[in-house]
């Protein structure tokens, strides 16, 4: 009987150290999978910031896409004349035209030929002279804008792309942890059930007046 009693006591201990180890591990697994999920949600709320950060250049890139487009006729005839006659109608032209005719006025009073062929046709070419630069220089500044938004949205691919792998990786190692866990519950459910056949088998024996090895 003594050796029945080590037996027995080997055997339940076996046991319940197994399901101590089985919930231990579980526990790791869920802890490492808990942590992968706060890790997740920070990857989102970094790519969340960032989106909101850049999307006011990627909307003024779009916009300044489609004026540019507008100057140049590719929104049609009347999307262009629609685009010239507002910037030929903004305060900046309208001053800058003031400026330019006063300024030549004053130096052909200044000349003698205030009332001369060549003043009056040089104010008729200036304006139109004039509204051509102010839309080039418009084009040009557009063209900064749309720069950065392109730079903005390419970042926000980027980031995207980057975000995405990055989730992923997470997401694996929490499967892994979670899939740990199970493997480890698995391992101490057999080993508790081999542990529980060799205590029937031993029980058995002890009725039918065996020997124990």
């Amino acid at each position: 009987m003594s050796k029945i009693g080590d037996f027995l006591g080997d055997t339940i201990g076996g046991i319940t150290g197994a399901k101590q180890q089985g919930k231990a591990g579980e526990r790791a697994a869920q802890i490492q999978a808990g942590a992968s999920d706060q890790a997740i949600a920070e990857q989102r709320r970094q790519f969340d910031t960032l989106i909101e950060l850049m999307s006011p250049y990627v909307t003024s890139g779009n916009q300044a896409i489609g004026q540019q487009g507008a100057l140049i006729g590719l929104g049609g005839q009347q999307a262009q004349q629609d685009a010239i006659s507002q910037l030929e109608q903004s305060p900046m032209f309208t001053s800058l035209l003031r400026q330019g005719e006063n300024a030549m006025l004053q130096n052909a009073s200044a000349t003698g030929g205030l009332r001369g062929g060549n003043t009056q046709s040089a104010l008729m070419q200036f304006r139109p002279d004039l509204l051509a630069q102010v839309i080039n220089d418009q084009y040009s500044k557009l063209g900064g804008l749309t720069q950065i938004g392109q730079a903005s949205a390419a970042g926000q691919a980027s980031a995207g792309m980057q975000n995405a792998s990055n989730i992923g990786a997470l997401l694996a190692d929490r499967g892994a942890a979670l899939a740990g866990g199970q493997l480890a519950k698995g391992s101490v459910v057999r080993q508790t059930f081999g542990d529980i056949l060799a205590l029937m088998s031993v029980g058995s024996k002890a009725m039918s007046g065996g020997a124990v090895k």
